[in-house]
Order: C-alpha cells, then structure tokens, then sequence
C-alpha cells in the first residue's frame, strides 16, 4: 500500500498512537497492556468496517491474488459467492490491510511467515461456467493481463469509495 491509497482497515497497531487514549481512560496500564488493549479495541473496528461495507453486488467477487509462499509467488484465486464486499474482509494472515489504490482497485495486503499475499477483489460479470473457468485458467496459469480482467470483471473500489466519500478517481480511456 502506497501513500496514494485510501485505507479500509489495518491489523496493524502503534501503540504510541493510543497513549492519550489510555492516559484518559486507563492511566495504569503498563506499554504491554495498552498494546493488547488498543488491539482488541481496533479489532472492534473491523466488525465496524464489515457493516459499512455489508454491500451485496449483482455477482460474485473474484479474489485475485499474488501469493508470497515459502516456494515462491505463485499466483492464486478464491470466488465469494455471496457478492458481499464484507466478506472480503476475512484473513487468516499475521498482519492485513484493506485499501482502495490509486486506480480504484479494491486490494488486501495480507503477511505471514512465508511472505505477503497482494489480493485484488473484482466483482465477475455476468459470465457462463465456461467463461469463469477461463478467467480461472488465465489466473493460475500467470497468464492474466489487466484487458483480460477488465472483459470478464469490473472494479469495486468506486462502491467503496462511495461508501466513506472519498473522492473518486477518474481513469484515463
């Protein structure tokens, strides 16, 4: 995630960024304590952003992901029938963040011990079983160009970004 995408959610905390919280409400905590604490509070947080983003499209979404295992980046996908963007907020990763980039793709950083995942979710269009294993094909094979995603799929950053009022972007034809 660069300096130009507009942040969802982190699972990353700064405990520092906390202490005037807990010098108001808890004065007593040691640094350990407030660190546990400010987690649990900022996961809180997430179940927040999952309502505000209980948003169910026509289709399903398509998690495009770049994969960092311990073998190397392998490419790697994972359909959400439901078409709800809240439940792309879901990762069982060490440390994730959700964002909208710069050219309104909806993204997750997610890392582990192997590596870091980058994902980008896209809602499919209206495809037939023929046409989404395709795409799938395309996807696993590293054969997945940005045309390629644009025909069978479209961006939900925009959905996102209407969401929280963020300014949308508007892309270059």
């Amino acid at each position: 995630m660069n300096e130009n995408c507009k942040l969802i959610w982190t699972s990353e905390v700064d405990v520092d960024d906390w202490d005037g919280y807990f010098l108001e409400v808890n004065p007593n905590l040691d640094r350990d304590e407030r660190y546990v604490a400010a987690a649990e509070i900022n996961q809180s947080y997430l179940d927040d952003e999952r309502t505000n983003l209980n948003i169910v499209l026509k289709h399903p979404i398509i998690a495009i992901a770049d994969m960092g295992l311990w073998y190397g980046r392998r490419p790697g996908y994972r359909i959400i029938e439901s078409g709800n963007i809240a439940d792309c907020l879901q990762s069982t990763t060490d440390v994730v963040c959700w964002y909208v980039d710069e050219h309104n793709e909806f993204c997750s950083d997610q890392c582990h011990h192997d590596g870091t995942n980058y994902v980008v979710y896209r809602e499919l269009k209206e495809l037939d079983e023929e046409e989404v294993d395709e795409l799938i094909d395309l996807i696993c094979r590293g054969k997945c160009t940005e045309e390629i995603l644009d025909k069978y799929t479209s961006k939900i950053g925009d959905r996102i970004s209407a969401v929280y009022g963020w300014e949308q972007i508007e892309e270059a034809v």
